[in-house]
């Protein structure tokens, strides 16, 4: 591939800012370098990008991207850095991804979708009452989720916000842990509280909740509700089962909007029980009004090894199958003959 060479301009000139953008001892342009196999040579404001032609072009969007960050961040970090590069990794146009319509809104900060999946998972909350976040961990699914919650309930098209969990996680069981149910439920439920606050802020999602606006809540405290004006997020769904699935769903009332959130691969139901986040994806897709969004790990947006991980398990997984597949043809042959 033919490599060349073009000049960046940053303005305005202020030395305190490009040193933000180039981080401590350069880690930053190393980072971009790197991840982009571009080679950038600095001198003041002005930067020679040197590589592929698109190389380039996604290096000049970071580039632009960071240094307009840069009026609002005192300090840039390396996580700043992945998620601009994880970004330029979309197979949308950076120009659709720069659209400010695709904002999320929330008093504390305004958060962009990173990827083209993120992009149509938010415009499928926004369009559609009943959505599927379906992906691996990292991906974003909840924290855009309750982010639209977030600015929905800000903007007053709903009255309340739910935040619903289903009781099961990696072989604990709840009767061994310290409490009253409700203390049992909240470490289960701590990483939409995360989003809550960082959203919001403490004190105010602290009031939310006395006034119940914001509700956190078990799965097994939606039997026999019917819920208007709210947004309810039900997150970790690969572990419901059918009937549970089913219940949660014909809990939406009229004004309402859902998002149900999950990872396929990673279910800790008892073995032989089925998942309904597995059900429903096979029984509710092509119905109208129904948004099915999955993401892959081109879309995490953790720590770049989270990536790597993923995508290592899927190859895993991918082989074992194949495995399967070649010891039993083998076992027919062998009983053929």
């Amino acid at each position: 591939m033919t490599s060349q060479t073009v000049s960046l301009t940053l303005m305005p000139d202020n030395a305190q800012r490009l040193s933000n953008l180039c981080g401590r001892l350069n880690e930053h342009i190393q980072q971009i370098e790197a991840d982009l196999e571009l080679t950038i040579q600095q001198r003041g404001n002005v930067f020679q990008l040197s590589g592929s032609e698109i190389a380039i072009a996604d290096g000049y969007y970071i580039l632009e991207s960071l240094y307009l960050t840069t009026e609002t961040e005192a300090v840039l970090n390396p996580n700043m850095v992945h998620l601009a590069l994880q970004e330029v990794r979309s197979n949308d146009s950076i120009e659709r991804l720069k659209n400010d319509d695709l904002l999320i809104k929330t008093p504390r900060a305004s958060i962009k979708p990173r990827s083209s999946h993120q992009v149509q998972y938010v415009k499928s909350i926004r369009q559609h009452d009943i959505n599927f976040g379906i992906g691996p961990a990292g991906t974003g699914k909840t924290y855009l989720a309750v982010a639209c919650a977030v600015e929905a309930l800000q903007k007053e098209k709903v009255t309340r916000v739910l935040l619903v969990r289903p009781a099961v996680e990696a072989g604990e069981k709840l009767g061994f842990l310290p409490g009253d149910l409700a203390q049992k439920i909240d470490p289960y439920l701590r990483p939409l509280y995360d989003a809550l606050y960082e959203m919001l802020g403490f004190e105010k999602v602290a009031r939310l909740i006395e006034k119940n606006v914001i509700e956190v809540a078990p799965l097994a405290y939606m039997r026999g509700r019917t819920l208007n004006n709210s947004f309810i997020i039900l997150d970790e769904s690969q572990n419901t089962t059918s009937a549970q699935m089913k219940m949660f769903l014909t809990r939406i009332g009229f004004g309402s909007t859902a998002v149900i959130t999950g990872d396929v691969t990673q279910i800790d139901l008892p073995k032989g029980t089925r998942s309904g986040l597995v059900q429903v994806s096979k029984v509710l897709e092509g119905i109208s009004g129904i948004g099915f969004n999955y993401f892959n790990a081109k879309d995490v947006v953790r720590h770049r090894l989270v990536q790597k991980i993923v995508e290592a398990y899927d190859e895993f997984d991918r082989n074992s199958v194949s495995q399967l597949t070649s010891q039993d043809s083998s076992q027919l042959n062998e009983r053929d003959n």
